[in-house]
């Protein structure tokens, strides 16, 4: 059996054989290119069982969020359901990303010769199912602060396209190739975030200062507490995925107590207090309560009605 070296040396003996060296001329150099460094980030168990536990806790407060449904008239449980999604969501994304079909590999350059040569490479782990999670959530999230403070539908409508432009344009950073691309999109996605402050944080307190003194003072803590977890977002994002100062596991777990506060906290201090403004808190009726009426009209506005003729 030739194994490869015997192989190298017979072929090296054979162009010997046929090109002899001719007297007075050197061997020509043998030029090896340098072969970069490739270093992977990974998480290890400590992130893997973090994943796990939060993917248990989003699960929890799910089933808990729908058996509050259930105790309150269907007129008064969009607020219920709206937050059921949000969990029930994020306990899918961290399944995915627990059993590892919510992630890939992402290749950085990090360092490069004086000749412009690759000399470092870094392979990262992203979790991409994070930005489906996100792209779905966050805008449920809104739309539980917006109809809680009473804002109009253009508002709305401004501030969850916003919020997807803000969750797209992290993606594409987390996946650029190049470095000043990437900070590119990141400078996109927080300027975005700031219109997201601007219609919660002032339009949402102009829309909700048309009402009760609870419902105020509960958005204003509600929101407050929400912006100030949002803003600890591209924090993380910037020293973990931008820069690369923090590996896997810190940024698991920098953002599984973040999704915590942000969604099973989040939603539970709303329905409790929901349930406890019951007088006070939005109810739907209509459509969301009774569906297309016998008649086959569906109300749209003041005086007007669409038919099924």
């Amino acid at each position: 059996m030739i194994i490869p070296q015997e192989i190298a040396e017979a072929a090296t003996e054979v162009a010997t054989n046929i090109l002899p060296q001719q007297a007075g001329h050197a061997p020509l150099p043998t030029v090896i290119p340098d072969i970069p460094h490739v270093y992977h980030q990974t998480s290890t168990e400590v992130g893997h069982r973090t994943l796990w536990v939060v993917c248990v806790l989003m699960g929890a407060s799910s089933l808990a969020f729908y058996l509050m449904a259930m105790r309150v008239p269907v007129q008064k449980r969009f607020f219920h359901i709206i937050t059921a999604f949000i969990t029930t969501i994020a306990f899918l994304s961290y399944y995915a990303m627990a059993t590892g079909d919510g992630i890939t590999t992402h290749s950085y350059v990090t360092g490069r010769s004086k000749l412009g040569a690759v000399t470092e490479i870094v392979e990262r782990e992203i979790y991409w199912a994070r930005y489906v999670d996100w792209s779905l959530t966050t805008p449920l999230l809104l739309l539980d602060l917006s109809l809680l403070a009473g804002l109009n539908g253009a508002s709305i409508l401004v501030t969850v396209v916003s919020d997807v432009i803000m969750i797209l344009a992290g993606l594409f950073a987390a996946f650029s190739k190049d470095e000043a691309q990437s900070w590119g999109w990141y400078a996109f996605a927080c300027i975005a975030y700031l219109n997201i402050v601007y219609q919660v944080g002032y339009k949402g307190r102009n829309a909700v200062s048309a009402k009760d003194t609870k419902t105020k003072a509960f958005f204003g803590a509600i929101s407050l507490f929400t912006l100030l977890l949002w803003t600890a977002y591209p924090i993380v994002w910037g020293i973990a995925d931008g820069s690369r100062q923090v590996n896997v596991d810190g940024e698991i777990i920098a953002y599984a107590v973040l999704d915590v506060l942000a969604k099973g906290v989040f939603g539970f201090w709303l329905l409790i207090t929901h349930d406890s403004m019951a007088q006070t808190v939005p109810s739907f009726d209509g459509f969301w309560s009774n569906g297309i009426s016998h008649e086959g009209t569906l109300r749209v506005g003041e005086g007007r009605t669409l038919g099924n003729n």
